[in-house]
């Protein structure tokens, strides 16, 4: 017996790293699974994103485990599109009873010379994205008088970060929103909560480009360069976490034993929050 016999969870952003971590510790747990991602290249993003076959894989690891899954190539730009799914998912599995908005980019420029189409871009799937998932699922789950709703955030929705102000504003927006959705909701049996993260080992931020954002004074860094370098942030002395540790927080945020808990912020960040004051 899993934490989630018969329920549903749609993770947005599946393809690969968390959103695939999710959708596997979900499914786990007992839980049928419905994942989306872009599955292709948006425009201002410096590294590779994953694409169809990436997709395809994170279904069929959810489906070995005995799971249904129902998979779709879905930009949470388009919210019509993501409500089509979403009444997919509905039809196929049921109604849907956590929502992980974690469908992300990552880009970086300093605000005197960012183009439009970085900063529009970096809104448009961080931050409106994670409201077109949101407004997608809430009906559903007012009517039934229960549901989960957690957006990943990061630590650079609490600080300002040079380089990247665009990507810090989408997390902070996001914490603001799901603290607006938390007020507008609890009275219907709904939790809303955010995941801050810290630096995690996923291809968004594990690429040469990322890494020559934090590393810049080295061309080439080596593995221990890098972990050397990212270590500096966390109280707790390691560069990153890995994937599974933010699943681990979501499958608890979507527990019986965090029932209570809503409109909070959860930093897993291996203590670079310790000097934060928020």
């Amino acid at each position: 017996m899993g934490k989630f016999d018969g329920k549903v969870v749609l993770v947005t952003g599946a393809a690969r790293g968390q959103g695939r971590s999710h959708a596997i510790r979900f499914a786990r747990e007992g839980a049928d699974v419905a994942v989306i991602d872009v599955a292709a290249q948006v425009g201002s993003v410096p590294y590779g994103m994953p694409g169809t076959d990436d997709l395809d894989e994170t279904a069929k690891l959810v489906e070995n485990l005995g799971r249904k899954c129902v998979s779709g190539r879905v930009d949470v730009r388009d919210a019509q599109r993501l409500g089509s799914f979403v009444e997919q998912v509905e039809e196929e599995l049921g109604g849907v009873d956590f929502l992980l908005a974690n469908a992300g980019i990552f880009s970086f420029s300093k605000i005197a010379e960012m183009s439009d189409q970085t900063w529009q871009d970096m809104v448009d799937v961080n931050l409106t994205g994670a409201f077109h998932s949101i407004r997608a699922v809430l009906p559903g789950m007012i009517a039934r008088g229960r549901g989960r709703i957690i957006a990943t955030s990061s630590m650079a929705g609490k600080m300002g970060m040079a380089n990247v102000g665009h990507y810090a504003a989408t997390k902070w927006g996001l914490i603001g929103l799901v603290k607006s959705v938390a007020t507008e909701v609890g009275r219907h049996g709904i939790t809303a909560n955010v995941v801050c993260t810290g630096a995690v080992d996923t291809p968004m931020i594990n690429n040469p480009s990322s890494l020559k954002l934090f590393l810049p004074h080295l061309d080439n860094p080596s593995q221990e360069e890098v972990v050397q370098a990212f270590s500096q942030f966390n109280t707790i002395p390691k560069a990153w976490a890995d994937c599974e540790d933010i699943s681990n927080t979501m499958v608890f945020l979507c527990s019986e034993e965090a029932r209570y808990i809503t409109g909070e912020t959860i930093a897993v960040a291996l203590g670079q929050n310790a000097a934060n004051a928020t």
